[in-house]
């Protein structure tokens, strides 16, 4: 039974929460794989295995032979996708087999489409997810001089990725209405909303509810294949 659950965007108001408080798991909280019966057509493509965990337009980071993957829905202008960027890495680079996938949802404003846009125009040479680390530690105002700034004193090539991204915004545009409508879709009201293997995390965790979360989903992965 679910007895609590975390809102997006906010702060969890108990330190302690427990693994059943850090994981919604079933109803309208989807877990993929499980009972589809209650959506819609057009949620059941957008909330495919493949597209929510394997896009092939968005460059995974941590190990992309993994046994978990963590999906991050996040906002570049979010303070608290912003205070939970470190220890999320942390996590990623100890336990050294979970694939992160960063989707940009850019749901605060124009300042936070134009850094997603950028950040996905990256790819193109080969840096996304130096573009995302670079942003989501910036620790000022977000606007388009500071984030063209903060990607400059990262080491990319921003005009590269100007040029990039009007050659390619089509595709780009792709990527983030995808990312968009799977967040709608599984529910989400605010960044930043989480899956975790099959899981649907809506809200912030520390980095030890993260560790809980990524241990429950390798034991039902586990059970499953019993």
């Amino acid at each position: 039974m679910i007895t609590q659950t975390m809102s997006a965007g906010r702060a969890p108001t108990s330190p302690q929460l427990s693994r059943r408080h850090a994981l919604v798991l079933t109803g309208a909280a989807l877990l993929l794989g499980g009972s589809t019966a209650a959506l819609a057509a057009s949620d059941l493509e957008v909330l495919s295995e493949a597209s929510v965990l394997r896009d092939p337009e968005i460059p995974v980071a941590g190990n992309p032979a993994g046994d978990i993957t963590i999906v991050e829905f996040a906002d570049y202008q979010c303070p608290y996708c912003r205070k939970i960027a470190p220890d999320l890495h942390a996590l990623v680079k100890e336990d050294g087999k979970i694939r992160m996938v960063f989707k940009d949802w850019p749901v605060l404003g124009p300042a936070s489409v134009y850094a997603a846009r950028l950040a996905l125009a990256c790819k193109y040479q080969d840096k996304f997810i130096e573009a995302h680390d670079a942003l989501m530690a910036m620790t000022s105002r977000l606007t388009e001089s500071t984030a063209r700034d903060a990607l400059a004193r990262a080491g990319l090539d921003v005009d590269r990725a100007g040029r990039d991204l009007d050659k390619n915004r089509a595709a780009i545009e792709a990527v983030l209405k995808r990312s968009d409508s799977q967040a709608k879709a599984f529910g989400f009201v605010g960044t930043p909303s989480y899956i975790i293997g099959k899981f649907r995390v809506p809200g912030v965790l520390t980095k030890e509810q993260f560790a809980m979360a990524v241990a429950d989903a390798r034991r039902a992965a586990a059970a499953k294949k019993e």
